[in-house]
């Protein structure tokens, strides 16, 4: 499973120009399901990014977690985060998770979240969508959780 973190003041996302989610401070969470991805990947991705301290404390250190700073979840699905660029200039997507396997383990993803943080707001699943944000820092962080068969693949 992969996800892209943005520490933002501010995010929301519009499908058909209706906003359907948007937090304050907080994180903006890109997030995209692979092959051979199954719930435990994705409960493993949401205590990574809920425990990950990339807020400042009070002497200005990356050392509070969204958690800690009671900060937003806004969860956007984004199977482009697969994207291999290895070859030719047109992206594959091939690593990405089947669409009904990518839906539900987005969906599982976001009932966990909302079991577990205070604020989540969600994207729309394969819904063309804009996300308007405000990068705090600006801190951008990549995270991969690999499903548990592939660590053993060495």
């Amino acid at each position: 499973m992969l996800s892209l973190l943005q520490r933002v003041s501010e995010a929301s996302v519009t499908v058909e120009g209706q906003c359907i989610g948007q937090i304050r401070h907080g994180l903006l969470v890109l997030l995209c399901a692979e092959q051979g991805d199954t719930a435990t990947e994705a409960d493993a991705m949401l205590a990574k990014i809920l425990k990950l301290r990339i807020f400042a404390d009070e002497q200005g250190r990356m050392n509070r977690s969204v958690q800690d700073v009671e900060g937003g979840l806004l969860v956007v699905s984004q199977f482009t985060l697969a994207a291999d660029t290895r070859r030719g200039n047109r992206p594959g997507f091939s690593a990405a998770a089947a669409p009904d396997i990518g839906r539900s383990l987005y969906e599982h993803f976001l009932a966990r979240a909302r079991e577990s943080h205070s604020e989540v707001a969600a994207g729309r699943f394969g819904a063309d969508m804009k996300v308007h944000l405000v990068n705090d820092g600006p801190v951008t962080i990549p995270l991969r959780i690999a499903p548990a068969h592939a660590a053993s693949d060495d």
